[in-house]
């Protein structure tokens, strides 16, 4: 059996559109954003190009959705890219062309997909790969999406249902994909009658990427994904949603404390707790309402700092959510800070060591074995935050580095840090 853990040996870093083009993106602005990724950011390891959701819909025109729509799909009724919105994909050709032009830039390319079949191939009663097996017959059709309508649920008892997934995993190798994020999975916050009710079906999808003769980066959506089957999340994915979608509130960042505190011991090589996309930069290209389209991140930049420290020291996948081709400078700095990347990418032993709410503190050891310490402050006040080395477990500090500021700082048996709004500093024994 396919060793999943070698997909993903650390976490997986690249660009997803959704935060950026929900259901609307197309051929031109993938690509755009993949030659910018290519050019500035694969030097510093970003090298997926995930294209999210709604790719197979040819009257995708903004963030939402539209109910019982038509969609692209092909004779085994399996979704196919909308012509329209993907004009290298006519003729039969999918994703291969812009996958292998993706390769061609050093990248790695990625999609997303809701499980199951689809909904318009069940009412129109489609065949699937299966000889005198149809789309009806494999569809769970109480199994449905609670936010798109686009899909119902394969039923894993059935005669073909396994066959149709390795049908579509099979597809997606022909095509050269190497990331499948796959949605409406593992959540429990929709289904609190039946959490983890896709159970099967995850199952049913590693056996298919197991069979498919290419390594797939398996991504599961949304969350929040439940704590007590971490074990099944661990041998079936390389990596799973912790919360919803994280946008930029205060709120939902300090959820994300909560979250990373309650998942950590389960991070490792190949298993990674996923605290979602990072909406930075410029967002929400295609929202309708003018006053959101193509603003700004609302995040103060003590908040991106916040954000990039807690995603990289808890070692989550790093997926950038904005427009890459409008980056401004800070916005790059954020995420070129080689230190902080390579804790994402290398580091060990990584754990809070204060959780109460208010205030944070982590540590971890970098590739090279030096302590490392990152530090939080929720609060609106500034204030200051203290760590014995006994509480940090080493003998004494010695001299330390900021990896933002690089300033030094000097301690024996007590670090004190202070800190403004809503500040957070990672610091590196030298």
């Amino acid at each position: 059996m396919r060793d999943k853990n070698l997909c993903a040996l650390t976490p997986p870093r690249g660009f997803n559109t959704w935060d950026c083009y929900g259901a609307a993106v197309n051929e031109e602005q993938l690509m755009a954003n993949a030659r910018f990724q290519a050019q500035h950011l694969k030097e510093f390891g970003w090298e997926y190009v995930v294209c999210d959701i709604q790719w197979y819909e040819p009257t995708a025109s903004s963030y939402y959705y539209h109910n019982f729509t038509e969609l692209c799909f092909d004779e085994y009724s399996r979704l196919i890219p909308a012509p329209n919105r993907f004009p290298s994909s006519k003729n039969g050709a999918g994703f291969k062309k812009i996958a292998d032009e993706i390769h061609a830039l050093g990248l790695k390319f990625g999609i997303h997909i809701l499980r199951g079949i689809p909904r318009q191939c069940v009412h129109l009663n489609t065949p699937t790969v299966t000889p005198g097996v149809t789309a009806r017959d494999i569809a769970s059709q109480f199994s449905v999406c609670p936010w798109n309508t686009d899909m119902y649920g394969v039923d894993a008892d059935k005669k073909g249902a396994q066959e149709y997934y390795d049908s579509l995993f099979s597809l997606y190798a022909s095509w050269g994909v190497d990331f499948v994020k796959v949605d409406d999975i593992s959540n429990t916050e929709f289904k609190p009658h039946d959490p983890y009710s896709a159970r099967k079906e995850i199952e049913m999808i590693k056996k298919a990427i197991d069979s498919c003769g290419r390594d797939m980066v398996l991504s599961l959506s949304p969350g929040p994904a439940p704590l007590w089957e971490a074990e099944h999340l661990k041998t079936y994915s390389n990596m799973w949603r912790m919360s919803g979608d994280f946008w930029d509130t205060p709120e939902a960042l300090d959820r994300m404390f909560d979250l990373c505190y309650n998942w950590y011991p389960h991070t490792a090589p190949g298993c990674f707790p996923d605290c979602d996309m990072l909406p930075l930069g410029i967002i929400q290209l295609t929202e309708e309402l003018p006053e959101y389209r193509a603003r700004k991140t609302r995040f103060t930049k003590a908040e991106q700092y916040m954000v990039m420290n807690l995603w990289c020291i808890f070692r989550s996948p790093l997926m950038f959510g904005g427009e890459m081709t409008m980056m401004d400078d800070f916005t790059y700095s954020l995420i070129t800070n080689k230190e902080l990347l390579d804790i994402n990418e290398c580091s060990s032993e990584n754990r809070p060591l204060l959780w109460d709410k208010k205030t944070a503190i982590w540590s971890c050891k970098d590739k090279n074995g030096k302590n490392v310490f990152a530090f939080f402050n929720l609060t609106d006040e500034k204030t200051k935050l203290t760590l014995s080395a006994q509480d940090a477990g080493i003998s004494a500090f010695g001299t330390l580095h900021d990896i933002w500021t690089k300033e030094k700082l000097t301690a024996v048996d007590t670090l004190t840090v202070s800190f403004d709004s809503r500040g957070s500093r990672v610091l590196v024994t030298d």
